[in-house]
């Protein structure tokens, strides 16, 4: 059994995490706007393993869009230590071998604790922070990935009310342009007929009003027109990463739509036309703000 399709997403949202060990907490806070492809940057000075981490995190999850992390480590009451025990052993040999080589007294507690990187604020650290980075980073990506998900619903019932905008508009031109091409023969007709009454042949009269009607016909530009109308539904349900290929699929929409304008041989059609494009550009603008 197939698992149920994702909802369409929009790009932009917020989420915020946390995830603590005694005095420790880490909190990632997240930031999602609108981009043509994924990127992600981390602000502050976390250092390259959390920053891999995060970032690695968010493209299991994230197909699109550029999102901006924060990771805030907090490590307790000042005053707090904790001794890295391998740099203080690293730090005694050190001095010891330095005040042996020099004649002076072997080195204290003082002086070994003095040493950068011996002490450090209390709780975790290093690959201690691994756990509680994933943990708020996953409670950040949840948050975000229901914001956005309610945006991109509401965004995803509008492009959908407007596919349907544009299905009626497509059907209302059909029927236009099916009456059309008669109307332009009768109204062709009677103008060769009242400004030079037996100068063209009957012969060539049909010949030329044939020419005309199928420039004005619109039945290929229709057809299209329509197909690309079903695959914008289809794709609307079918949810997930849905935005590029619906923007694919208004484009060429909007190709048939503005060659359909172009042969339109009524102002009723073109009246039409335009409603259609203004309907197209409003989905555009909609689907710019989906994953």
């Amino acid at each position: 059994m197939t698992a149920p399709a994702r909802p369409g997403l929009s790009m932009t949202g917020f989420g915020r995490g946390s995830a603590a060990a005694g005095a420790l907490r880490v909190t990632v806070e997240l930031r999602a706007v609108n981009h043509r492809f994924l990127e992600v940057k981390l602000r502050g000075a976390a250092g390259p393993a959390i920053e891999e981490q995060v970032t690695a995190a968010v493209r299991e999850r994230v197909s699109r869009g550029a999102l901006t992390a924060a990771v805030v480590i907090d490590r307790g009451p000042a005053g707090a230590v904790a001794i890295d025990r391998a740099a203080a052993v690293a730090a005694h040999r050190t001095l010891a071998t330095l005040a042996y080589e020099l004649g002076m007294a072997p080195p204290t507690m003082a002086d070994v604790l003095a040493v950068p990187g011996v002490l450090a604020a209390g709780g975790p650290a290093g690959d201690d922070l691994a756990p509680l980075v994933a943990q708020a980073t996953a409670a950040a990506l949840d948050e975000l990935t229901a914001h956005r998900a309610r945006e991109g619903q509401a965004l995803v019932a509008d492009v959908a009310a407007r596919v349907a905008a544009v299905r009626e508009l497509h059907g209302a031109i059909a029927t236009a342009a099916a009456a059309a091409g008669p109307a332009i023969a009768a109204r062709v007709t009677e103008r060769i007929e009242r400004l030079a009454p037996g100068v063209v042949s009957p012969e060539r009269l049909a010949q030329e009003l044939a020419l005309l009607v199928e420039r004005a016909d619109v039945t290929e530009e229709l057809v299209r027109a329509a197909a690309h109308l079903e695959a914008l539904a289809a794709t609307l349900a079918e949810g997930g990463p849905i935005g590029r290929r619906l923007d694919f699929l208004l484009q060429e929409l909007g190709r048939e739509i503005n060659t359909t304008g172009a042969k339109s041989p009524t102002a009723a059609i073109s009246a039409l036309v335009v409603q259609a494009k203004a309907e197209l550009e409003k989905m555009r603008e909609q689907v710019q703000n989906l994953e």
